[in-house]
């Protein structure tokens, strides 16, 4: 069997479709499936070990958002690949220009398509001050979508949200956590002493872009507020973005590392004791359930995963999304309370535990040979990009 993924993000890329991508394309190949993979340019050039054959298109920088890159346009370039190397089913991970001439290539072709809903665009194009393009963006959306076989989405609520604006075909498809890889026994106490924090002394960490659409503003008010209620607290942030220089000031005694990945990540949540995650831009958030699989406690709105995973007050504390006062009081009462945060990070671990991505690979596989057999893919109209 041969399968086309399509993003226009990949790997070394950190964000959370790259990282899921990865998984993904790691476990089909596991499987003996043949891996076509259709992305931008990558900045180092190489071609992924894992594809039989890694199609690189030219990429081009978001005007508002410099460190992302879409894909541009190349259906007549993907028609004549794919009448050559004709893949079984194709996954869409984006809707960015390259995704909307892949769709157009695949149904022009009769190819079937699976698309992932991996962004919530309603969030970020608020945050960059973009509000006036939501619903035309809705509606395009909802056209792409429902122009696929199958629309998979990480959480119930979410597919509920896009079957009531008129979504078809949607299923929901989980995230998994690597529980070898996040665990509490990857604590580093070298890695806490250039920290400058004690054995006994809280770390209360942030792992993320460090940008408008992750709440930056409220994580920094939180933060703050943390220390103010435990002098005590040691502040770490994981990751970089266009607001660096902005929380930089917000706080001054913070400790940030720019972006880690692979086991300096672990390592990184290990060593802390509380997660902080006031983001509500996520269709899930990868970092939360590698932070419970870490063994922190996880303060978080009750959205994306946080929604899914945590029982408050049980494996971590959630709180109503848009309660902003009610998130800082949260993370700031649980700073002072050390058995608090050890209980929740316990519990949150045997919960992480049992989030397996082997097995969310062989649903995404599933999928994928689920609608070879459906018969619309030769009906659905073709337009161009």
């Amino acid at each position: 069997m041969r399968i086309a993924l399509v993003s226009e993000t990949w790997a070394p890329e950190v964000n959370g479709v790259a990282h899921t991508l990865s998984h993904f394309a790691s476990h089909l190949v596991s499987k003996g499936i043949l891996l076509q993979l259709i992305r931008p340019d990558p900045a180092d050039g190489k071609r992924d070990v894992l594809a039989e054959r890694d199609v690189h298109v030219r990429g081009v920088a978001l005007p508002i958002y410099a460190d992302v890159h879409v894909g541009w346009p190349c259906r007549r370039r993907l028609m004549r690949l794919w009448r050559e190397e004709r893949p079984d089913a194709i996954y869409i991970a984006t809707e960015g220009p390259l995704g909307w001439s892949a769709l157009n290539a695949a149904r022009r072709l009769q190819i079937p398509v699976v698309s992932g809903f991996h962004t919530n665009f309603d969030q970020y194009a608020s945050n960059y001050r973009l509000g006036w393009s939501i619903p035309m963006a809705r509606r395009g959306l909802r056209y792409f979508h429902n122009r696929c076989e199958a629309t998979l989405v990480p959480t119930a609520a979410q597919r509920d949200a896009l079957e009531d604006y008129g979504y078809r075909g949607v299923s929901v498809l989980a995230r998994g956590v690597d529980a070898n890889r996040y665990q509490p026994s990857r604590r580093d106490n070298e890695l806490r002493r250039q920290w400058g924090a004690a054995p006994d002394q809280p770390v209360a960490l942030y792992v993320g872009r460090l940008a408008s659409e992750k709440n930056i503003e409220l994580l920094a008010s939180t933060m703050a507020a943390m220390r103010r209620a435990n002098p005590e607290l040691v502040q770490v942030l994981v990751g970089d973005g266009p607001a660096r220089k902005t929380i930089t000031r917000r706080l001054p005694d913070a400790i940030f590392t720019g972006f880690q990945t692979g086991e300096a990540l672990a390592r990184h949540y290990a060593s802390a004791d509380m997660f902080i995650f006031p983001s509500l831009s996520e269709t899930f958030g990868n970092v939360v359930p590698e932070a419970m699989a870490s063994g922190l406690a996880v303060v978080a709105f009750d959205h994306a995963a946080a929604k899914e995973l945590i029982t408050h007050d049980v494996n971590g504390r959630l709180v109503p999304p848009g309660d902003d006062q009610g998130f800082i009081q949260a993370a700031s009462e649980l700073c002072q309370q050390p058995a608090l945060y050890t209980s929740l990070g316990r519990e949150a671990r045997k919960r992480a535990s049992s989030l397996s991505w082997s097995h969310i690979g062989d649903r995404f596989l599933a999928h994928l040979i689920q609608v070879q057999g459906a018969p619309h893919a030769a009906t659905h109209s073709t337009s161009h990009v």
